[in-house]
């Protein structure tokens, strides 16, 4: 164990026109552009042929675990190649807090003993994960991104650590986030970089996550999301991830952000993983009562059910104004290729949210982080970074008239997106409002620059601009898949994000598994 410190298009077309008058005219238009062009420093790679132990870091997990279940690969074996990617790549990219060595080898080591006694656990037996380092670990830091917990070493594991240690995942190690889960970084603490380009943004709190998933150095990887940070770094890395129901995985072991809007899932490059890792972290936990008592279906035996006759809902403005032309063709393409799987288009309106309605987000989620916090602001406030001590600062102001104006907003955002979809089972639209962005990871130290217009480095624009895509699923809990859907014209991943009612994540996973069956973006890798 080591440790270690975009240009707006408005709709062409108005709310009430049905744009799918000629779907397959779409199809064929963002198929046009939709070949992958790499940008320098970035690659397609598919995953054929015979692999070398070196060769294996691109498989899917679900890939992975069949070759370990079958003797053909060594979960000893594996679990070194995959600690010696992280000790070559890892000082550039950041993504790790801190590396589990001796636990992951002593676990890879039991693992090859139960499976050569054909004693498998299941598909992640064997399999190298790593989580965001707001999960607790048995005897290991768990920092949340927060000088204030440098010296915070659990005596238990979160709820999933140990279901994912139970179903003989092999822990890697912790990944860095931003701090207390927030949008800028702690100085102690290093910035993760995007492995399609360093100069790129990584996403928000799970950042590591999305950059340890997409580099090849782990085979899956659990995030969290309060207000996008499952979804922006799965976008900005090229990857799947899964926000599931509010309540669907236990939240005990997992420092909190806004406890009321907090969410842990899988990030993955396939939707066969984010499933399987899904099925094993999901269900009731007595240590959290906030838990959901529901059966977890079967999530990766029912991926190849089809999606024949599933109702997906589309409102063309809502997905693309202020999108810039090849994102909007992406998703565009990505619906019609929905409808030619077999799945009904239908026109939704989404509704047209207002500015006060989503910053409520702001006042609700600083007011919990206050909460959270509690023990060690403001008695250490200097040890916070500018930005984290901002928004506590912030939290500390709000008062009770104020909280309960903001809850009454999310209860109508709430409302209003509940009847726009009361008619279909899913909607598509973009996880975010661009592709990946330049910016300097140095301005991820700081806190709100009004006169720049950022924070943390990020344009605020860009967040006011993205918010539609994500604050609404996090205030009525409703779960999210996240997935490729194209490329920009620099070879950046685009995202297609789609939206399900409460528990039925098996129904997203199987609408996400159809699109990648018929598509490649999910093979394209940043060559490193």
């Amino acid at each position: 164990m080591a440790d270690k410190n975009g240009r707006g298009v408005d709709a062409s077309d108005s709310r009430e026109s049905r744009w799918l008058s000629s779907r397959r005219a779409f199809l064929a238009a963002g198929l046009g552009v939709a070949l992958p062009v790499i940008r320098e420093g970035a690659e397609a790679q598919t995953e054929q042929g015979e692999e070398k132990m070196s060769d294996l870091h691109y498989l899917s997990l679900v890939e992975v675990g069949a070759k370990l279940r079958a003797g053909e690969v060594s979960p000893v074996a594996l679990t070194e190649s995959l600690l010696a990617r992280i000790e070559e790549l890892d000082p550039r990219l950041h993504a790790y807090a801190t590396v589990m060595a001796d636990h992951a080898m002593a676990s890879a080591r039991r693992a090859e003993v139960e499976i050569e006694a054909g004693r498998s656990r299941g598909p992640l037996h064997g399999v190298p994960i790593a989580v965001k380092d707001l999960c607790f670990t048995k005897g290991v830091a768990t920092m949340g991104g927060l000088a204030v917990l440098r010296g915070h070493v659990p005596d238990h594991d979160a709820t999933v650590v140990a279901r994912l240690e139970g179903a003989g995942a092999v822990l890697l190690g912790k990944l860095n986030t931003t701090e207390g889960a927030m949008s800028g970084y702690q100085r102690s603490f290093q910035v993760p970089r995007n492995p399609w380009g360093e100069d790129l943004w990584p996403g928000v709190s799970s950042s590591g996550p999305g950059v340890a998933t997409a580099a090849g150095l782990c085979f899956a990887s659990l995030g969290t999301d309060t207000g996008g940070s499952i979804r922006y770094p799965s976008a900005a890395n090229g990857l799947v991830g899964l926000k599931p129901t509010w309540g669907r995985v236990s939240r005990f072991g997992v420092l909190d952000l806004a406890p009321s809007l907090d969410h842990v899932g899988p990030m993955t490059r396939r939707v066969a993983d984010a499933a399987a890792v899904l099925e094993v972290i999901a269900g009731r936990d007595e240590n959290d009562s906030t838990s959901l008592s529901d059966r977890v279906p079967d999530l990766v035996a029912e991926l190849e059910r089809g999606i024949e006759g599933v109702r997906i809902g589309y409102d063309d403005a809502y997905a693309t104004t202020d999108l810039a032309p090849h994102y909007a063709v992406a998703v565009r393409a990505a619906v019609a290729r929905l409808g030619d799987l077999g799945a009904e288009i239908v026109d939704v309106d989404m509704p047209e949210l207002t500015r006060e309605q989503l910053d409520a987000w702001q006042t609700l989620c600083a007011a919990e982080a206050l909460v959270a916090h509690e023990a060690t602001y403001p008695s250490r406030a200097d040890d916070y970074g500018e930005a984290f001590r901002n928004w506590l600062e912030l939290g500390s102001t709000v008062s009770g008239a104020q909280y309960a104006r903001a809850h009454l907003h999310r209860l109508e955002v709430v409302g209003a997106v509940r009847t726009a979809l009361a008619g279909v089972d899913v909607l598509a639209c973009p996880s975010a409002a661009s592709e990946a962005f330049t910016y300097d990871p140095e301005g991820a130290y700081e806190g709100l620059d009004l006169d720049g217009g950022t924070v943390s480095g990020v344009p605020l624009s860009w967040f006011q601009a993205s918010s539609r895509f994500t604050l609404p699923f996090d205030y009525n809990g409703y779960p999210t898949l996240s997935l490729p859907c194209g490329a920009s014209p620099d070879g950046l991943p685009l995202s297609l994000q789609l939206v399900a009612h409460p528990l039925a994540e098996s129904l997203l996973c199987r609408v996400g598994n159809a699109f990648e069956s018929a598509t490649e973006w999910h093979l394209r890798h940043p060559s490193l």
